[in-house]
């Protein structure tokens, strides 16, 4: 197994690496910090182990940008139990505290790779350009089309669509398409971050920069270095940044807050919005010169009622993937359920659809579920 130990302090990372060198089959390859890990980071590594506390980009942020494409230990001295709970809700699968015996180590190695190996899902027939789309159809079919000849390129995408089209899955086909495939993803929703936090968090800080920045932090412009930069509710940016973010896409540089230099970056820029831009322009809301500089390449996204086709796979993968998180034994929908899936006009889109979807697999008896069960009435059946 070929593990990669991420550790700023030189006498545990030397430590960890002796004791592990008696352990044959493991591959121990050492990082001072997570920057330098990233950049050596590929498919053959099977295992991370990470600090926490580190300088430049700290442990939870290396995780984040990760993306869930390593099985991940964390390790600490000082942990707190928000970051326990963060490391684990983003998908860390033990998290030890320093001091420990390297056999505990060892422990939770093997028990996190049995873990990740009973989680393995048969390798699918279908090409990995496919894979993040449960259904298809004519129009599905066309936008993977443009998709394939602009994704090979550089050039920013603006995703247009309504709220819950699955902007955000396309925006990660779009990379996983790429030649920016192997490096980090990284989505930001702008609607999600306070106006007076966006641009620390889009373009980092310098320690000192401000009062409460007691210790220096990396923007995610710099921590999707060599990716794709993913901005949802782009129509939500403070205008006041919008100049500053037009800049980064001429010049192809970042300044931290604080920092007295500029710093070369190499990010796709990928955005979305729900809005009427041009609408938002003229209100003066949102700058022209940003939009076209975005728009390079639109993606209009249609509803889910003008993509009917792709409904009943969507709903049946996420019943399986329902009744299996939950413990229910396999269920499934009648005729007369499934018309009514098919016919229902998902003001909501594909969001509302999933929930639709686990809501009726908590709450219907048995194993079958019925048109009753889909509670749809309840929302107003919307046909057309």
């Amino acid at each position: 197994m070929k593990i990669a130990i991420v550790e700023d302090d030189i006498n545990m990372r030397k430590s960890l690496e002796i004791a592990m060198s008696d352990y044959e089959k493991y591959e121990i390859h050492t990082f001072k910090n997570a920057r330098d890990a990233l950049k050596k980071l590929d498919d053959t590594f099977e295992l991370v182990i990470s600090d926490i506390n580190m300088p430049g980009m700290d442990g939870i942020e290396f995780v984040k940008t990760l993306g869930g494409k390593f099985e991940v230990i964390i390790i600490t001295g000082n942990a707190t139990l928000t970051r326990a709970i963060e490391s684990i809700q983003l998908g860390v699968k033990d998290f030890l505290l320093k001091p420990f015996e390297i056999e505990t180590l060892v422990t939770a190695i093997e028990r996190t790779a049995t873990i990740a190996k009973k989680s393995q899902k048969p390798s699918s027939a279908e090409p990995a350009q496919t894979e993040n789309f449960l259904g298809t159809s004519p129009i599905l079919d066309k936008l993977l089309s443009r998709i394939a000849k602009a994704a090979i390129t550089d050039a920013s995408m603006m995703l247009l669509g309504e709220s819950g089209v699955g902007k955000e899955v396309f925006a990660r086909h779009i990379h996983e398409c790429s030649h920016r495939s192997s490096n980090p993803f990284i989505a930001i929703n702008m609607a999600a971050i306070p106006d007076n936090l966006i641009e620390s968090e889009l373009f980092g800080f310098e320690k000192g920069s401000f009062t409460d920045a007691t210790e220096a932090k990396t923007g995610q412009f710099e921590l999707a270095e060599g990716g794709t930069l993913f901005l949802d509710e782009i129509a939500e940016m403070p205008f006041s940044l919008q100049a500053k973010l037009l800049r980064v896409l001429q010049e192809r540089e970042v300044r931290r807050l604080g920092a007295s230099k500029n710093t070369k970056i190499d990010v796709r820029i990928i955005c979305a919005t729900n809005a009427d831009l041009h609408e938002k322009i003229k209100e003066g809301k949102f700058r022209e010169d940003l939009y076209y500089r975005l728009n390079t390449i639109p993606l209009n996204i249609p509803p889910l009622r003008e993509r009917r086709e792709e409904i009943l796979s969507i709903a049946e993968a996420a019943l399986e993937r329902y009744c299996s998180q939950y413990g229910f034994e396999p269920k499934s929908f009648t005729a007369s359920a499934r018309n009514a899936l098919e016919n229902y006009n998902w003001p909501g889109n594909i969001r509302e659809l999933i929930s639709v979807v686990e809501r009726s697999a908590i709450l219907s008896d048995g194993e079958i579920i019925d048109t009753d069960d889909l509670f749809l009435e309840a929302r107003g059946l919307g046909r057309i």
